[in-house]
C-alpha cells in the first residue's frame, strides 16, 4: 500500500512540483493550497506524513504544526515543515516538527527526510 502524503502549502506551483516529484517516488499525495479543513482533512485522508509550509497565507504553518502534534487525534503524523526563510523559522522554534527544509529544496533532500519520518531505510 503506497503511503500518504498531505501537503499543504498556499503556492500552487510549489503544490504542482512536490504532488508530480512525490507521485513518481510511488507515494499517494492529496494537496490543500489554503489551509481551510485541514483536522478535517486529516481526519478524511489519513495522511502517513505532511509536508507544511511554514508561511501560509493567514495561518502560521508553525503554529498550525504545532497543533498538529500536541492533538491526540494527529500526534504520531511526521510534519515536514518548508519555508524559503529559514531564520525566520529557527529563530521560533521547531514547533515539534519532525523536521525542516529549507525552499527551493533538493528532491533527494526531501525524499531522505520523508523516508527518515516514514521508517524507510532506503530512498525510493
Amino acid at each position: 500500500m503506497k503511503k500518504r502524503i498531505l501537503v499543504i502549502d498556499d503556492d500552487n506551483s510549489i503544490l504542482d512540483v512536490v504532488k508530480e516529484s512525490l507521485e513518481y517516488l510511488a507515494y499517494e499525495v492529496e494537496t490543500n493550497s489554503t489551509g481551510d479543513n485541514v483536522f478535517q482533512l486529516i481526519d478524511q485522508y489519513k495522511p502517513d506524513l505532511i509536508l507544511l509550509d511554514y508561511l501560509l497565507n493567514g495561518i502560521n504553518g508553525g503554529e498550525f504544526c504545532h497543533q498538529i502534534k500536541t492533538n491526540p487525534k494527529t500526534s504520531h503524523i511526521p510534519v515536514i515543515i518548508m519555508s524559503g526563510f529559514p531564520k525566520v523559522f529557527l529563530s521560533l522554534g521547531d514547533y515539534k516538527s519532525d523536521h525542516f527544509i529549507t525552499k527551493p529544496f533538493d528532491l533527494t533532500d526531501l525524499s531522505d527526510k520523508i523516508s527518515s519520518c516514514l521508517g524507510k531505510t532506503e530512498v525510493i
